[in-house]
Formats: structure tokens, sequence, C-alpha cells
């Protein structure tokens, strides 16, 4: 099991600090340690408590959620893009991003789509939420969480109802950009070589199919959560989107997932 220090010891602390979330395999803090991984970059990790106050990480970091980098006595860095250009300074091979300026460009607006505001991850909680707060006899513990969550991520019924159909979209693009790849003879979504996107696809791949039980152990409610079965979505992720998060795992990251 992972070992984690407490803010206040951190903050004292130098080098490569990442604060996550213990036991939780969020899709942003999954793909910060899978970059970190495939770069063979140390680091200390910081224990975030979900949905609770988090006091000190704001007064270190401004804010209270997990993944955040923080390197030195440079500036913390909780944005997806920020942690990915850092650690492409830090340890600039193996490069993640692609040298080739349409690839770059196509690789970046579709790791927007995953992991920006309004994208994949963002809309798949959005359904997890609507879902849970629709649960009968939800527990108080649930109801707490659910409205948390809801409001970090702006929950209302007009953009849950509109959740579904934004993530099959964004899966659709996936999977005919994986289609266009593997007919030109690559194995990676971008170009001929492992780039940030294949491990955001598969880190973010959990919100519709976690990995099985025996590489990433997590409860069963956090499994019945991830898995998605709605139809808008269900219908666009094809089994090609599950082989291509089962190849970039098993080639490049770290198995079984350490939470």
């Amino acid at each position: 099991m992972a070992q984690y220090i407490e803010v206040e010891e951190a903050i004292g602390m130098s080098g490569l600090r990442v604060v996550l979330t213990p036991g939780v395999p969020g899709p942003w803090s999954e793909s910060a340690k899978g970059i970190l991984y495939v770069k063979k970059l140390p680091y200390t990790r910081v224990k975030q408590i979900i949905a609770a106050p988090n006091e000190a990480l704001r007064k270190w970091t401004a804010q209270e959620t997990a993944p955040v980098f923080v390197y030195n006595d440079e500036r913390p860095r909780s944005l997806w893009i920020d942690q990915l250009y850092l650690a492409e300074r830090l340890a600039p091979t193996p490069a993640l991003i692609p040298d080739d300026i349409d690839d770059r460009m196509r690789m970046f607006g579709m790791a927007n789509e995953l992991c920006g505001e309004n994208g994949f991850g963002w809309a798949r909680r959005l359904m997890i939420l609507d879902d849970t707060l629709n649960t009968p006899n939800l527990p108080d513990q649930g109801k707490q969480f659910a409205n948390f969550m809801g409001n970090k991520y702006g929950y209302g019924k007009e953009v849950s109802a509109a959740a579904p159909a934004r993530v099959g979209a964004i899966v659709a693009a996936f999977a005919k950009q994986l289609d266009a790849q593997r007919k030109r003879g690559s194995k990676f979504l971008i170009g001929d070589r492992l780039s940030a996107l294949d491990i955001y696809w598969a880190c973010f791949a959990a919100l519709l199919k976690p990995l099985p039980d025996d590489l990433c152990k997590i409860t069963p409610a956090f499994r019945k959560m991830y898995e998605c079965e709605h139809p808008a979505v269900t219908k666009a992720a094809t089994p090609a989107l599950f082989e291509h998060r089962d190849f970039i795992y098993h080639e490049y990251l770290q198995l079984p997932v350490d939470l």
C-alpha cells in the first residue's frame, strides 16, 4: 500500500510532492501518476481527504482537491495541463507531448475533451451525481458527499440530462481516432509513439469500466459508481477502446495500481 504524508509535513519539504486521495482511483490523479511513472520521476505522496475541508491544503495550494503537483518552492499546479508541462520539463525523455504541431494540437484538443471542464470526466461525474442523488433512501453521508461534489461540478437537472450525450460524443470521437490510427498502422492514439493522450484515455476509461480487482482493488461502492450502463455511452464505447486501455496499462503503466 502506498505511503502518504500529511500536508503540514509536505510544506517544509523540497522536491516533487503530489497531492493524491488514498484509496480512490480518480482519473485525474491516476493520469498524473501514470505520467510520472513513465518518466520515472520520484515524488512524495501527500494525503488529501475527499469531500473534507482540507484546510491546510487550501492554505498551501489555494484549493482543496487532488491531484496537485508542488515542486520545490514553485507555484502549486492543480490543472492537468500544467502538471504535464512540469513533468516534461523535469524529465524531457521520454517525451509525452508530440513534436509535430498537427499531432500536438490534436493531442491537446482531445486531452481537453477528456480532462477539461465540461469534458468527459466532468460530464461522467454529473451522471454519477444524478444517479446518486436520485437513489431512494440515500444515507445522510451519501447525500453530504453528493452535495459537496455537486457544488464543485455545477450539478443541475439540465446539465446532468445533457451529460450522457456529451460523454457518448467524446467516446465516439476517441473510437474514431483509434480506428484511424490502427488503419495507418499505429498502436497509439496520436502519432507513432506513446503520448500523454494514451495515458489519459487509459485512466479515464475507468469511468466507464474499471480495471478488474486483481489489477485495481477498489471498494464495491466505487466500482458500481464508476461502471456506466447508459445506452448513449455504451453504444459509443467500442471494444477496441478497452483493448487500447489494457495495452497501455500492461505495456507502460504500473500494475497492479497502487492507490
